[in-house]
């Protein structure tokens, strides 16, 4: 029996087509979701075949169990889904039922914003019971995220440059967000009553502007900085949704479209946001951000996701003996 033990968290994916309506209540909290949202959600899984996440995710977890174990620090890493199999609750009872005390809990998405955060660290919470946690919510400046984003990076970048005789640009992305989640609410005028301070993930941020756009755009600067041979790069935010309301930009196809009227024809799509494929990169990225590009005359390639990068697990295991460190203090 180990006390001591190591949660991964990620968003989920299903497994089939069929899936997906359960899985997007999920995601929606029960919310009713338009035929035509779920329709198209389906076709995109379709053409990609399913969504890898949490086998990579479970890949990634076993490499982290590997790499803490090479250290002189052997537990038990667990993964778990907000949004699908396996559902934190039940990973968290199933920690409990194992015998585990102490947890360091790491979500698997770095520029994590404090509204997604709430909702993960409330499903732990709330099964956690008598078991501390250590929770890791942010990563985004970790030396070894940068490195092993510009380690996937440097050789695509290579290869394209030379094929297209000159350097080409990059375009970092990660993923966009509602902009009532990341805005700092309107101070109450004159005889307003304050609204009720909400828990993280149910509404607009309470607490001041939300740091995730800040600490993608920084993922971004880390990576570039270590691959200094780029003459340029720029920055957008992909995949927005289709909820009301505006979404944090600018979007991937207005840069595009801005790239090609400054005479760009070649271009690395570098997706620092994301830590392994899925839909967002399969389908987004290699089918509707390449179809988009080529429109306009734009050659768009992107690095090999991170998934089973050794330099994340070496990342992922510094997170984690830090937050068994910190238990232990």
């Amino acid at each position: 029996m180990q006390r001591r033990a190591v949660l991964l968290l990620a968003h989920g994916t299903p497994e089939t087509v069929e899936q997906i309506p359960e899985y997007l209540r999920n995601v929606v909290s029960g919310r009713p979701m338009p035929a035509q949202v779920v329709q198209e959600i389906q076709h995109r899984y379709s053409l990609i075949g399913r969504s890898p996440l949490t086998g990579i995710t479970c890949e990634q977890a076993r490499l982290v169990e590997e790499e803490l174990a090479r250290n002189g620090e052997p537990v038990r890493v667990y993964v778990g889904m907000r949004n699908w199999r396996p559902y934190i609750p039940d990973v968290v009872k199933q920690m409990r039922a194992d015998g585990v005390q102490e947890a360091a809990v790491i979500c698997m998405a770095p520029q994590n914003s404090r509204t997604s955060v709430g909702l993960y660290r409330r499903a732990v919470q709330a099964e956690a019971g008598a078991l501390r946690i250590d929770f890791t919510d942010s990563w985004a400046r970790h030396p070894l995220l940068a490195d092993a984003f510009a380690e996937r990076l440097r050789p695509v970048w290579a290869r394209l440059s030379g094929e297209v005789g000159h350097p080409v640009p990059v375009l970092f992305t990660a993923h966009s967000v509602p902009a009532r989640t990341v805005e700092a609410p309107a101070p109450p005028t004159a005889g307003q009553a304050k609204e009720p301070r909400l828990w993280p993930g149910e509404g607009p941020n309470p607490s001041g502007p939300d740091p995730y756009a800040e600490e993608a755009r920084h993922t971004a600067e880390l990576v570039a900085a270590r691959v200094s041979e780029i003459p340029s790069w720029t920055f957008a935010f992909q995949s927005q949704g289709a909820s009301g309301g505006p979404w944090i930009g600018p979007t991937v196809e207005e840069t595009l479209d801005r790239l090609a009227t400054e005479g760009v024809t070649a271009l690395i799509l570098h997706p620092i946001g994301f830590l392994c494929d899925h839909v967002e990169i399969l389908y987004d990225v290699d089918i509707l951000f390449r179809e988009y590009a080529a429109g306009r005359g734009v050659r768009l390639e992107r690095p090999e996701s991170l998934n089973g990068s050794v330099a994340l697990a070496r990342a992922v295991a510094d997170l984690a003996r830090q937050g068994m460190a910190r238990l232990r203090g």
